[in-house]
């Protein structure tokens, strides 16, 4: 009862973020402060059960008798993701109230919950950890490594706005601000991100150590994460010592999310390796 409860809760999640983007989107339409807040509440209110129903599945495999944390498999790193990166909505939220950022930041993580519970790629069963992810790392390399992800989505969001912006000039100045606040935004998210996923990969190197002898081995989902890795520190690098502003760092930001998004998904389908479990 209680597995079919957190797989129900996800469901409830995932209209609460749709709703969310789409109350977000008719709040940057009409310019409504009112809807701004209703949004924002679909949004906490999604982001609530989700949490919940993390805890549930967490709390009901141990009463399986194999208990691990939810990060385990593609079903469970799907809901994290999209977690993951409403967290980092709300960290912006504070300093940056853009309709806008909230409508495809709420519809990213509405995507990430309907494809982990409609794709009849993913299974929903808790199952018992492989013996290489039964290790203390699971939880630091998994919550580092996503929550970079999704700093990368909200710089991949405020790269296309950047670039919406600079091409539409004066058309759009009364419902987008200026395109400087896309780009700061950028560049400051995309730091933490860079901060995060070096952390991720220090951490997964480390496992690996553990589980298969080696610190690194060139399985095409270290190889991936160290190309995503490069591009992000070349994105830092351009900024810190060559000044490099506006869309040459949207681009590069944008080529980098989608390294992100091979490593994550185009690794498990396309590619075969140790990692491929996710």
């Amino acid at each position: 009862m209680i597995e079919m409860n957190d797989t129900f809760l996800v469901s409830i999640s995932t209209f609460f973020y749709f709703f969310g983007a789409l109350v977000f989107f008719a709040a940057f339409v009409f310019q409504k402060r009112s809807m701004q807040n209703a949004a924002i509440l679909f949004v906490v209110g999604g982001f609530s059960i989700e949490t919940a129903a993390i805890i549930i599945r967490w709390a009901f495999s141990y009463q399986m008798g194999f208990g691990h944390a939810p990060l385990s498999n593609l079903y469970e790193s799907l809901v994290f993701f999209s977690w993951s990166v409403v967290v980092i909505l709300f960290a912006t939220w504070k300093r940056h109230r853009n309709d806008i950022i909230g409508t495809l930041a709420s519809f990213f993580a509405f995507i990430l919950l309907a494809y982990a519970s409609l794709s009849g790629n993913v299974t929903t069963q808790i199952q018992p950890l492989i013996p290489a992810l039964q290790s203390n790392w699971l939880i630091s390399h998994v919550v580092s490594s996503f929550l970079a992800y999704a700093c990368f989505a909200i710089s991949f969001i405020t790269s296309i706005l950047y670039l919406i912006r600079v091409r539409a000039g004066r058309r759009i100045e009364r419902i987008l601000p200026d395109y400087d606040v896309f780009d700061d935004l950028g560049y400051r998210i995309t730091s933490i991100g860079f901060v995060l996923l070096s952390l991720g990969i220090i951490t997964g190197a480390v496992w690996a150590d553990t589980a298969w002898g080696r610190y690194w081995g060139w399985d095409p989902k270290e190889t991936w994460s160290l190309i995503t890795w490069m591009i992000y520190g070349a994105y830092i690098h351009a900024r810190l010592a060559r000044g490099w502003k506006g869309t040459s760092m949207a681009l590069i930001s944008i080529i980098g999310f989608i390294a992100v998004i091979f490593t994550y998904l185009g690794v498990n389908y396309i590619l075969s390796g140790l990692h491929s479990y996710m």
